[in-house]
Formats: structure tokens, C-alpha cells, sequence
């Protein structure tokens, strides 16, 4: 899921392997709105679905935001998800419906959509491209070629994009 659009083709790019129903992605929310606000369409900022088997719910949450995305609100639907990690636990594929319902979206086109796995193939090509590289948890994040592994510890990592963002962005300026 990318908020890209064509005038930002030359942006450095973020690419952040999440699980929607993943409290470490919950806790990164904070650092991915402080880069989207620091660089604006200077950082395309790309969500790739990374949903682990550990969380049952996590492969219909990624469909979720897929369909959110075609209905031009992937980001909120995303953020919404993510700060409420436990009610989409308890309640699943109904509580993916109801957040929609709340921003407003087309709730039946949402469970259209995950009945009939329209979304299926970007979210495994998501996933396959993310093993290919070597993620193995969420949050991951890839820029400039450089992997950072956020399950791990979010600690510091804000800090280490920045570094590499602006030195990317720097050079697109030299």
C-alpha cells in the first residue's frame, strides 16, 4: 500500500513490512507519522503486508487495508486498525467492517471484497517479496537498501531512517 503519487517517483522510498493485529506496529505508528509529517512527499512511505500465522486475523486485516486503499482511505483505515490491535483480535473480520463503517467507507464492498480475496495477490506478493529479503517480523523496515528490524527494538530506529533519508535526500539534491 504506497500514498504515492505520480510527481513523487523520484522520492526516496520507506518500505514498512506491518501486521495490522501486531502491538510492535501499533507502537511504531508514532515514529511513521513523525517521518510523514518531517518529510512529506520528499519519503514515500509504502505499507507491505507482512501477516504472521500467529495472529489469525492478521491476512483478512491486510485484504482490509487493501480495500481501504481502493476507497482512497488506506492510511486512516490503517491507523485505526492499528490503535485498536485488541478489539480486532477479540472480534475479527466484523470489527475490519466496522472501522470502515466509521471512516465512512462502503462496508459492504468491504466484505465483497473479503469474501471474494480481490486483494489476496497483493498481499502475497507483500509477504513473498518480504521473506525473499529477510523479514521475519513486524515491523520491518527497507530504505536505501538497508534493512531495520523493529520487533525487535523500536529503539533508536526513528533516528537511523532519518539519518538515511536525509543522506539519500541529500543526494538527489547534489
Amino acid at each position: 500500500m504506497s500514498d504515492s503519487s505520480p510527481a513523487r517517483a523520484a522520492a526516496p522510498v520507506l518500505d514498512v513490512w506491518c501486521e495490522l493485529q501486531c502491538p510492535d506496529c501499533r507502537t511504531a505508528l508514532d515514529d511513521l507519522r513523525a517521518l510523514r509529517d518531517r518529510y512529506g512527499d520528499r519519503l514515500e512511505l509504502r505499507l507491505r503486508h507482512f501477516p504472521l500465522e500467529k495472529h489469525r486475523h492478521a491476512f483478512a486485516a491486510a485484504q482490509a487495508a487493501e480495500e481501504a486503499l481502493a476507497q482512497g482511505q488506506g492510511w486512516p483505515y490503517v491507523e485505526a486498525v492499528l490503535g485498536r490491535v485488541e478489539e480486532l483480535d477479540r472480534e475479527g473480520e466484523a470489527f475490519l467492517i466496522e472501522v470502515a463503517r466509521e471512516l465512512g467507507l462502503d462496508a459492504e464492498e468491504f466484505d465483497t471484497a473479503l469474501i471474494d480475496g480481490r486483494h489476496i495477490l497483493i498481499v502475497d506478493a507483500d509477504q513473498a517479496e518480504g521473506k525473499a529479503i529477510g523479514v521475519t517480523g513486524t515491523p520491518t523496515y527497507v530504505i536505501g537498501g538497508e534493512r531495520l528490524d523493529g520487533g525487535k527494538s523500536q529503539e533508536g530506529l526513528r533516528e537511523r531512517i532519518e539519518e538515511i533519508a536525509d543522506r539519500l535526500l541529500a543526494g538527489q539534491e547534489a
